[in-house]
């Protein structure tokens, strides 16, 4: 199987989300050079990243926006349902349980879990909050997929390589901290929040100092 590039499949939920507007929209097709404008990658690169996977478009007619968009639902993995907990359900934890949207894309909360007593009973969203001592016999019986975890970092290694021990497909890690498998039997997806707001930082100073030349 072709060897795809991490930066071509951080692009895909992209190109998914803008053709999903575009479908909201009614728009039957759309070009590389439409979708480059809107969404500030080339058109040549939209090409190479599409090719990857197929022949999409039509020479002279562009894309069929339903049918790419289908295609890279597929390609992601969104024509399955995913059974997700969440461990550690602070104010991250409960907004995630919350987030409706993550649902109708068929990743659907079936645990939520915390250490804080004051915490554990609740209920979010029609699921009571339980201990953590329960994950290993709530995973075994309800086929979790993915563990969400939103959790101090001290704790987060110890809880992911249990999650792997016990079969859990992929961790959407929260914590700050980079975990990684272990075994190889566990796909890992890092989440630096404020990663992402330094970034931002750095880009607001550059531009004032642009200003200010």
């Amino acid at each position: 199987m072709k060897k795809i590039s991490q930066a071509v499949i951080k692009r895909l939920p992209r190109y998914y989300r803008y053709l999903g507007d575009l479908l909201e929209n009614d728009v039957v097709r759309t070009s590389s050079k439409e979708l480059s404008e809107r969404m500030g990658v080339t058109a040549s690169q939209i090409r190479q990243d599409l090719n990857n996977f197929g022949e999409f478009g039509q020479q002279g007619y562009g894309y069929n926006v339903e049918y790419l968009y289908t295609s890279i639902g597929k390609i992601l993995g969104l024509e399955k349902e995913y059974n997700i907990i969440i461990i550690g359900v602070g104010n991250l934890g409960q907004a995630i349980a919350n987030y409706i949207e993550f649902e109708r894309k068929g990743f659907k909360v079936k645990g939520l879990f915390d250490v804080n007593p004051r915490l554990i009973g609740m209920i979010v969203r029609d699921i009571e909050i339980k201990d953590v001592s329960e994950i290993e016999s709530f995973v075994k019986e309800n086929g979790v997929d993915i563990a969400v975890l939103t959790l101090p970092k001290q704790k987060a290694p110890e809880i992911a390589l249990n999650l792997e021990k016990w079969g859990v497909k992929g961790i959407w890690n929260f914590a700050p901290i980079d975990l990684q498998s272990s075994q190889g039997k566990i796909c890992i997806e890092n989440v630096h929040l404020s990663e992402s707001l330094m970034t931002l930082s750095y880009a607001i100073n550059e531009k004032n100092d642009e200003k200010s030349n």
